[in-house]
C-alpha cells in the first residue's frame, strides 16, 4: 500500500534524525516548511533547547517583496547573521523530511552565504 506524502515524509525524517544531532557548539538547523512560510531554528539537542529561531513571518522579512524561495534566502541569511552574533559558526542541517529542493535549498545556500558551515 503507497504511504501519504506525510507519512513518507515523516519515515525519512526519522531516518535523518537518527544521524543528525545537535550540540552547543555545532547544533542542528531545522527546516520546517508551510505552504506560505518557511522556519528555521538552531537546536542544541543535548539540553533540548532552541537557540534561535527565525520565520519569514517577521517584520524586516515578510516587508520584502519576492517570491517564497526569495524569502527562504533572506531567512537563511538572517539565520547566519543571528548565529554569528551568538558565537556560532557550524551548524548541522537538518531538512527535516522534504527534498534538498526549492525552498529548503535557498535557505541553505542563504545561511552559507551569511557565513555558516554545513
Amino acid at each position: 500500500m503507497a504511504l501519504t506524502k506525510s507519512n513518507r515524509r515523516l519515515r525519512i525524517k526519522r531516518r535523518i534524525r537518527k544521524v543528525v544531532t545537535g550540540t552547543a557548539v555545532r547544533p542542528r538547523m531545522s527546516v520546517f516548511r508551510s505552504n506560505k512560510e518557511i522556519y528555521a531554528q538552531l537546536i542544541d539537542d543535548t539540553t533540548g533547547k532552541t537557540i534561535l529561531s527565525v520565520s519569514s513571518r517577521e517584520k524586516d522579512v515578510a516587508s520584502t517583496k519576492g517570491t517564497k524561495v526569495e524569502k527562504a534566502t533572506i531567512v537563511g541569511k538572517l539565520v547566519a547573521e543571528r548565529a554569528t552574533k551568538e558565537g556560532i559558526t557550524t551548524v548541522c542541517f537538518d531538512r527535516n523530511g522534504y527534498l534538498y529542493h526549492g525552498r529548503v535549498k535557498a535557505i541553505a545556500d542563504g545561511a552559507r552565504e551569511g557565513g555558516l558551515n554545513f
